[in-house]
């Protein structure tokens, strides 16, 4: 099971949001020195989030993005946030990203999902953000009517193979992840998973690897406040993972 460390952006700054509010963030410093942190701490990949392409569509810490994927050429880095063109995506992954993350376009644009897969097969994974089970577009700021399992489904009938799942309830808010959920989601689709959301402790790694020795289709976690704050130590969290 891989651990991937979070690095969320928001006007140049790396933060991390209650929910997805962008009121309510808390500033961690600037994101390079984030990735400094991550890589050295022995992390393989990061999972970044360009916040103002996911609230308005449009991209605006790309070149940061490009700046780490230059310092730190050994770190593999899964973007998303805004990434609704092919225009843009071939230029994010030109730029030394390894993996593009879609999002609203998965739900609002099925053809530019389909077209995303055809042309970079693995390089593209999507995240599917629930609140109640039902997926979340724009930011976590609009209700897609649809819910997260029959996105996972249409996504896969494109020829997906990776999902991001995120349980909103549970994001920032270190309440442990939410198991349940997750074994719906990986029960629902042939898809590869990744977990999101409400990893606090150590003993939340653990569950999750564990989890993962049953279900071989969970390839990693997502771990952002409890990393920021101490409460998970990364070299720890990857022992726990390998």
């Amino acid at each position: 099971m891989k651990i991937y460390p979070a690095i969320d952006i928001l006007h140049g700054k790396a933060v991390r949001l209650r929910q997805g509010r962008a009121e309510d963030a808390t500033i961690y410093g600037l994101p390079l020195e984030m990735a400094a942190r991550w890589a050295n701490g022995g992390a393989e990949w990061v999972h970044v989030v360009d916040l103002e392409g996911a609230f308005d569509g449009v991209g605006r810490n790309h070149n940061l993005v490009a700046e780490i994927a230059r310092a730190f050429p050994r770190l593999k880095i899964q973007l998303g946030g805004g990434i609704r063109t092919m225009a843009t995506l071939e230029t994010i992954l030109d730029s030394g990203v390894r993996r593009a993350v879609l999002g609203t376009s998965a739900v609002r644009d099925l053809s530019f999902a389909g077209e995303a897969v055809k042309h970079y097969g693995e390089r593209i994974a999507f995240g599917i953000d629930a609140r109640d089970g039902i997926a979340q577009v724009s930011g976590w700021t609009e209700d897609s009517k649809i819910t997260a399992i029959d996105l996972a489904r249409r996504l896969e009938a494109l020829g997906a193979r990776l999902v991001i799942y995120t349980d909103i309830a549970r994001d920032g808010v270190l309440q442990g992840p939410n198991i349940p959920a997750l074994r719906q989601m990986i029960e629902g689709v042939r898809l590869s998973v990744i977990a999101s959301g409400g990893v606090t402790t150590i003993d939340d790694v653990r569950s999750l690897a564990e989890f993962a020795g049953n279900e071989q289709r969970l390839d990693g976690v997502i771990i952002g406040k409890a990393l920021y704050e101490g409460l998970i130590d990364l070299e720890e969290a990857l022992a726990v993972a390998s």
